[in-house]
């Protein structure tokens, strides 16, 4: 038994037709047919049943191919790794990041890989938490920094390196809810245009148990994008109220509420169970405990 013949296996299995099987493993239809037959000699059970034009995994085909795509997993993070360690500290990081911890990480961290790691290439990308965990689980991307509410729990991903930030209400200085000596209300708030970026279906909770059902984001949010930097320019010039982490804007003021909003973002690092961990890694843990703190 052989990786290549596993990994015949698995294309066999996804296209249900030795042609295409064969197309996709850069194979002859008979080369593919003999390897298939050989792996079924060896385990003393048929793995295929031919049922019309289509090939379907017998109940035995059916446990060896997941025990194959284990393997192949398996063998592929071998080679990775050893590539990465004749690579030494070159070689490629991926990073998917959500808005709130985008816009504290990206800027910092592609300043670090540029001064310290020149020889690294550095590809991040933005976005809302199902996407980027749909790359992640594709392998086009190493980790993930989101939002740990906005996470979907899920037996393949790791959540390590969590930070905790407040969430608050802010404004420009200026603004007349900042000259207000009393504490604001929602209410209060409601008359002017609120920026954010989307909100975790938790966070939408702590917002209705605040201040009522007024207060869901669907409702009380007027102006929405996932890239935080983008709302806290257009609250610095305009009477836009911004819900964001606090740390997010430090020269904008905070609102005092009343009742106070007990609003807090929890952000980890999200990993592939099982995978090898990107070198890099580290260096972004790294930035996470300096910088994700209010």
């Amino acid at each position: 038994m052989t990786l290549v013949q596993l990994r015949h296996l698995i294309s066999l299995a996804k296209s249900g037709s030795f042609s295409k099987a064969a197309q996709a493993q850069h194979l002859t239809q008979p080369a593919l047919s003999r390897s298939i037959r050989a792996l079924e000699d060896e385990l003393g059970m048929p793995l295929f049943d031919r049922v019309g034009r289509r090939n379907e995994l017998t109940a035995f085909g059916r446990e060896v191919l997941s025990r194959a795509r284990q393997l192949v997993f398996e063998a592929d993070e071998l080679r990775d790794s050893g590539r990465l360690m004749r690579e030494g500290q070159g070689g490629v990081i991926r990073i998917g990041m959500g808005s709130g911890p985008g816009a504290m990480l990206m800027t910092p961290f592609l300043m670090r890989m540029a001064t310290r790691h020149p020889k690294m290439r550095v590809v991040v990308s933005r976005g809302g938490t199902d996407l980027l965990a749909q790359a992640l689980r594709a392998r086009t991307l190493d980790a993930l920094v989101v939002d740990a509410r906005s996470l979907k729990p899920a037996a393949d991903l790791e959540l390590s390196a969590l930070h905790e930030m407040r969430g608050v209400f802010m404004c420009r200085r200026g603004h007349p809810l900042a000259r207000l000596r009393s504490a604001v209300s929602f209410e209060a708030v409601q008359r002017y245009p609120v920026a954010s970026t989307p909100l975790s279906d938790e966070v939408a909770r702590t917002l209705v148990e605040a201040y009522g059902p007024e207060a869901h984001p669907a409702l009380c949010v007027t102006l929405q994008c996932e890239e935080v930097p983008s709302l806290v320019e257009v609250v610095r010039r305009s009477d836009a109220v911004l819900l964001a982490i606090r740390a997010a804007a430090p020269d904008l003021v905070e609102l005092k509420m009343k009742p106070e909003l007990n609003g807090v973002a929890r952000f980890g690092l999200v990993t592939l169970r099982r995978r090898t961990e990107a070198p890099a890694l580290p260096i972004l843990r790294e930035l996470m405990q300096e910088l994700l703190r209010d």
